[in-house]
């Protein structure tokens, strides 16, 4: 039986319809999607393995319509289970879902019928490229995709259970850019399984600090993810600590060897990693002036995996300059 939502439905208020449905997928969460695609392909090439633009494309476009599904599902279910409720000025930005439904702007079952169109759009990807390079793509992605859509469906919803952070390190770290290399290579490696511990720390990262604003609301709603167990404190320290694992792994695989050195570019993420945890630490208990802690996280993210990226691009044209010379 679902619970009978007490909250005051808004007017629609003149917004396009393109600009609702962008808010509704939530475009600044996805890129975490498709920056350890885009490195996966780029390690591969690096390796030595010719890059196949077009399947690489096609990995792109997979995470990202996958992760559109994804946001569209958590928004409707989380909506249903009185998680995301709050609207407007009563909520912080980047958390509490796109706030369609509570603005009575979408309807749940037009977003459901396009998050499932979206993961059609993922399945017919995920099934051609496992036809034309193996059986492992088909595997990750059936496996990311369940994932997708059970992190708050029932029977799973394991996001409601405390192993969301976990779910979330595993996708979007390993499964995607071991994918994505798995494409270009046909083969899987040590290396990009060290470097995909990167981004996919930072993801979880992302989530435990957005789970925060959100502590009372998810504990008065079932949502029993690992802030909503054991606090607010707690959620700050394990947010310091995927930080610190993150950058660690960064400087110690560069300085071993297993990454390569110019994947330090990534530590001029340091700074707003910095802001993020002096925001997080001084408004705890504040949700709205939490936010820029919020945002930080994101280019956090952002900088840190495309200055990997890049790093591996380097090592392409080092790798072209040597060939020519």
């Amino acid at each position: 039986m679902r619970i009978q939502k007490h909250h005051p439905r808004v007017e629609k208020t003149g917004q396009s319809a393109a600009r609702v449905w962008l808010r509704a997928l939530r475009l600044h969460f996805v890129l975490p999607s498709i920056l350890p695609a885009l490195l996966g392909g780029v390690m591969a090439w690096a390796g030595g393995h010719p890059l196949n633009g077009l399947h690489l494309a096609l990995v792109v476009i997979g995470v990202t319509v996958n992760h559109f599904g994804l946001n569209l599902v958590d928004d409707v279910l989380d909506y249903r289970h009185t998680v995301d409720l709050q609207i407007g000025g009563e909520k912080n930005f980047f958390t509490g879902g796109s706030g369609v439904l509570p603005e009575g702007l979408l309807k749940e079952s037009r977003m459901l019928t396009a998050a499932a169109l979206f993961f059609a759009a993922t399945a017919g990807i995920g099934i051609y490229l496992a036809w034309t390079c193996g059986w492992p793509v088909l595997a990750l992605g059936i496996f990311g995709m369940a994932c997708s859509i059970f992190y708050t469906a029932p029977p799973i919803r394991f996001g409601y259970r405390g192993a969301g952070e976990l779910g979330l390190l595993v996708n979007f770290g390993p499964v995607i850019l071991l994918g994505s290399y798995f494409v270009q290579a046909r083969s899987l490696a040590y290396e990009p399984l060290i470097a995909s511990l990167v981004p996919g720390l930072l993801m979880a990262s992302m989530i435990l600090i957005n789970e925060i604003p959100d502590y009372e609301v998810d504990r008065r709603a079932g949502k029993w993810n690992l802030v909503a167990r054991f606090g607010r404190k707690a959620g700050a320290v394990l947010y310091g600590i995927g930080l610190v694992s993150a950058y660690g792994i960064l400087i110690l695989s560069a300085a071993a060897g297993v990454l390569s050195p110019f994947v330090l570019l990534g530590l001029a993420s340091l700074p707003l990693a910095f802001k993020s945890l002096f925001i997080l630490c001084r408004h705890l208990n504040d949700p709205l002036a939490m936010a820029p802690a919020n945002l930080a996280i994101i280019k956090v993210h952002a900088l840190t995996v495309t200055s990997m990226v890049a790093a591996y691009l380097i090592e392409v044209l080092i790798a072209a300059q040597a060939f020519i010379c």
